[in-house]
């Protein structure tokens, strides 16, 4: 297609800060009745998609994102289940792809495969995408992540990944996971804090890193136009202080999965307010579970 290809202009200054009040897919009451798809996906914009990962397939559910460039396009985290069968995911992002790549054709379209961090429930589907052409998946393991990003030499500094016009930042943000990554991307304005933060339960593994990671993200939030920070999971209901319990499969009263920069302060506060003392703590939009260490 040569030189005639036309380029996406993305924003990188004040992104709009879109609604996202979807009727997210939560489980059904039983098996038989779930008539939800394996896979919701949410247009965000039509470069921008957030998928849900049915109930009935895991009970994690977790989210995960795509997000497209002018060069190549970013899966970040691929669910909680490696069967294709099961959980198509290949196909829905193969499909994606190919919709976007007709309304914006390009020869040499590749696709990158990364992670929020390295438990289960957000790399199970990587398998999936090992032989797709065109495809780099980079590991979620803590070596991989910190060779591909480079932050095996300098664990504070902001990475950058370029999709082509649209560079999303990436940090370090341990705590949850030693492996843990945080995205950053100008055109939507999302900070995608995987496990780190959401409406949910926190599991803390290392408690010191988790206070410099809030601390960090908080600084900077600061410095970026955050539309929405997105976690991985929604865990909570609607009622302040109180979550569904794990293993749950129908989630009828779940609160919005984005949260705010005024949430992350809260976490922050909650911080100080737990102190030195390991177990559960709930607060009114998560719960932070502090490991005995």
């Amino acid at each position: 297609m040569g030189g005639n290809v036309q380029q996406v202009e993305f924003v990188t200054e004040a992104p709009e800060p879109r609604a996202l009040d979807v009727d997210w897919i939560h489980g059904s009451p039983s098996a038989k009745h779930n008539t939800d798809p394996d896979i919701q996906v949410h247009a965000y914009d039509e470069h921008t998609f957030i998928l849900r990962q049915n109930m009935a397939i895991n009970y994690e559910a977790p989210f995960l994102f795509l997000l497209f460039g002018n060069a190549r396009a970013v899966l970040i985290d691929t669910g909680a289940t490696e069967s294709a069968e099961f959980f198509p995911l290949r196909r829905v992002v193969d499909d994606l792809v190919g919709r976007w790549l007709a309304e914006h054709p390009r020869d040499g379209y590749t696709l990158l495969v990364l992670h929020t961090h390295a438990h289960h429930d957000h790399i199970a589907g990587d398998a999936q995408f090992t032989d797709r052409p065109q495809t780099m998946v980079v590991p979620a393991d803590l070596n991989s992540a910190r060779k591909y990003f480079g932050f095996a030499g300098d664990p504070d500094q902001v990475a950058g990944v370029d999709l082509g016009g649209r560079m999303l930042e990436c940090l370090a943000t341990p705590g949850h996971d030693e492996s843990a990554v945080t995205y950053y991307d100008a055109h939507t304005g999302f900070l995608l804090t995987g496990d780190t933060v959401y409406p949910g339960r926190l599991y803390v593994e290392d408690w010191a890193a988790f206070e410099r990671t809030v601390d960090r993200l908080i600084a900077f939030a600061d410095t970026r136009p955050v539309t929405h920070i997105l976690g991985c999971h929604i865990e909570m209901t609607n009622e302040p202080g109180v979550d569904y319990p794990v293993l749950t499969t129908y989630q009828p009263d779940e609160p919005p999965l984005q949260m705010t920069v005024g949430q992350l302060r809260d976490i922050r506060d909650a911080i100080d307010e737990i102190g030195d003392r390991p177990g559960r703590h709930p607060f009114p939009s998560f719960v932070i579970c502090r490991k005995d260490e």
